[in-house]
Order: C-alpha cells, then structure tokens, then sequence
C-alpha cells in the first residue's frame, strides 16, 4: 500500500477530530506522523532515497491503525469506514505532487529565542505585522518569498500571535 501527501493530510484531518471529540492522542502517534510527513517529502524529493518511503509506510501504518480504531470507537464503525475507504483511494497514487520547499531552519534567529513565520494577507499587512511586533518588542526578519519571520522572547511570541489572530 502506497503512502502520499493526500494520505497523510487525511489522517491528520482525522486525528484533528479526534482532538475535538477530547480523544488523548499518544505523543508516539503524532511523531510518527510528523516523521511520515518528512519521509514523504524526502521520497518525492530529487534524488529521493528509497528506504524514506518505506519507513512513511511503516510510520503511517503505525497512525492508521490507532485513527481508525480511534474513530469507530469514538464515531462508529460507519465513519470509519468512510475514512478507510478515503483512505484507499488517496493511496492510488504516491508522489503526485512536488512538496512545497520550505526552510526549516532560519538563519539568524539567536538560538536562545523562539519565532514564527508569518505571511501579510489582505486583512493583515505587513506593515500592520510589523507594528504588532514591534509593539511586543519583537524583531522582524524579511524572507525572500515575502514572508516575515518575527523573533523574540516566548511569551512575546505568544502575545504577539494573540494580537495578529484578535479580531479588531
């Protein structure tokens, strides 16, 4: 059985709705998705290496069997079916599509300090995200895919990431 993005994305879909319904996920659960996300993405990458696909099939193997479990004990056998039947058909195809590059590292953040990548919408400027920042003592980064990395102190962050999401 073949494991892609479109797979993954569903079982996090799923372990989402668990989450709402006060379903405890176990810690292993969620890394071992996260680890199957970063094998998919290495499979399908250039110059992919073979055993990355087959560790995301066992990983996702692994996450499969708790969500459906999960959620005919949480929802009833009728969902999860449905799920399992989403399932199969996400897993017809593997590496349809390129995964979106993103850097995981930023350079220059001083390790001792915690960020977030933020990206101006329509709603909510960059100038206006740069205020926010710098309202909480925070700094700001300009990327080159005009994404704005803002760095600080934790609880800063956090204010911050309250105030960017409060309605005004």
């Amino acid at each position: 059985m073949g494991h892609n993005m479109a797979s993954w994305k569903l079982l996090e879909d799923m372990m989402i709705e668990l989450k709402k319904k006060n379903v405890a996920i176990p810690p292993n659960i969620i890394n071992d998705l996260r680890s199957a996300k970063l094998m998919i993405q290495l499979s399908c990458g250039e110059g992919s290496v073979g055993d990355a696909m087959q560790k995301a099939e066992e990983l996702l193997g692994n996450v499969e069997a708790y969500i459906v479990n999960e959620t005919q004990s949480t929802f009833g056998s009728q969902k999860a079916d449905e799920l399992l039947r989403l399932l199969e058909e996400t897993n017809a195809e593997v590496c349809e599509e390129k995964p979106k590059s993103e850097d995981k590292y930023i350079t220059g953040v001083p390790r001792d300090q915690k960020w977030v990548r933020v990206e101006p919408m329509a709603n909510l400027s960059a100038e206006r995200i740069m205020q926010l920042a710098k309202e909480q003592n925070l700094t700001v980064k300009p990327q080159k895919d005009e994404r704005l990395v803002v760095y600080g102190t934790q609880e800063n962050i956090k204010e911050f990431l309250k105030k960017m999401t409060a309605p005004k």
